[in-house]
């Protein structure tokens, strides 16, 4: 086949095979997509649409490229990635700060739309095949999810809004918003777990997450739709994509404090909105996870990490064990 090379041994006994990937990195805008294959001449310009992705798919399968890469772009590469994945290609989607880093680390200054596109398919052949196939039915629900959080973050203004004003009349327009925009928030839930609910196996996980005291519809649906990964990575995996693991900063003889970094913020902030009532009142294992970490003088802050990031181990655990959360006798 084209994508493999045979190689043979010295002694010419064994015959060794190598399979090489064909790679190709796109660079996104709102009107075009710059693409180029990794240590190849080609590359292209094609429209940010349907015929656009079109010509694309048919000139990555003409050149052999099997892996794509695409950097992040606030959603304007959803569309192309949606459909390269339908028509077979293995898609990567990177963050902007991995392309970044990788540049800095190769010394790559010079930047353009087309330089852009050959750096991401540098970065992209470089990286390992991804564990979990992404599921097209989560990927469609985070749009829903993201317009929810959007909401939310009105709903917060708002309420920001509404602490600077005394006069009546703009105090009820500001809280009639709040009002419509509550109510708006409510809806949204309920489509969401509505929509996912209309797949059985989704249906079940759900469920499951929801069998965690301290973890309502809101953390589930977030939790799902947000981590695909639920259930099949280990505690630790789980912990850094949502960046809620504790990095060391250690260096020779100085010792510093370990942090949280990275990770998916969004899910982190529904963690985090999740672990203050659980810790407090809903789930007793973190209502002693939280009075024991406070008393043995850690931070308020600290302990509502330790909290999040063990809604998050509970939630990972009964999605893996398909089991519900059982209360432990004290």
């Amino acid at each position: 086949m084209p994508e493999q090379l045979g190689s043979l041994h010295k002694a010419g006994s064994t015959k060794m095979t190598q399979t090489i990937i064909t790679t190709a990195g796109i660079d996104t805008s709102k009107a075009k997509l710059d693409v180029a294959v990794h240590d190849r001449s080609e590359r292209w310009r094609v429209a940010n649409a349907l015929p656009g992705w079109r010509a694309l798919a048919a000139n990555l399968s003409k050149a052999g490229v099997t892996r794509v890469g695409i950097e992040a772009t606030g959603g304007y590469e959803r569309g192309v990635v949606e459909y390269l994945r339908k028509a077979g290609f293995t898609v990567l989607v990177l963050q902007p700060t991995q392309v970044k880093a990788f540049g800095r680390v190769h010394l790559r200054r010079a930047k353009n739309d087309a330089l852009d596109a050959f750096l991401i398919a540098a970065c992209t052949a470089t990286l390992d095949q991804p564990k979990t196939a992404p599921d097209p039915r989560l990927a469609q629900l985070a749009g829903y999810l993201t317009f929810l959080e959007q909401i939310e973050e009105d709903i917060a203004r708002h309420k920001t809004r509404l602490e600077h004003i005394d006069e009546p009349g703009l105090r009820r327009i500001v809280n009639s918003d709040i009002v419509r925009l509550k109510a708006r928030r409510a809806a949204q839930i309920r489509d969401i777990a509505k929509r996912l609910r209309a797949s059985d196996d989704l249906a079940m996980r759900l469920n499951l997450v929801l069998s965690i005291p301290g973890i309502g519809e809101r953390t589930a649906l977030a939790l799902l739709i947000r981590m695909p990964e639920l259930g099949q990575v280990s505690r630790e995996e789980a912990a850094a994509l949502a960046g809620l693991a504790p990095f060391d900063d250690d260096s020779g003889k100085h010792k510093g404090l370990r942090r949280i970094a990275g990770g998916r913020s969004r899910l982190r902030r529904s963690l985090f909105a999740a672990a203050l009532p659980a810790a407090f009142r809903w789930n007793k294992a973190l209502v002693a996870l939280y009075a024991r970490l406070t008393a043995a003088g850690k931070a308020h802050t600290a302990a509502l990490i330790a909290c999040a990031r063990k809604l998050l181990i509970y939630a990972n655990t009964v999605v893996q064990r398909g089991t519900p959360w059982t209360e432990k006798a004290a």
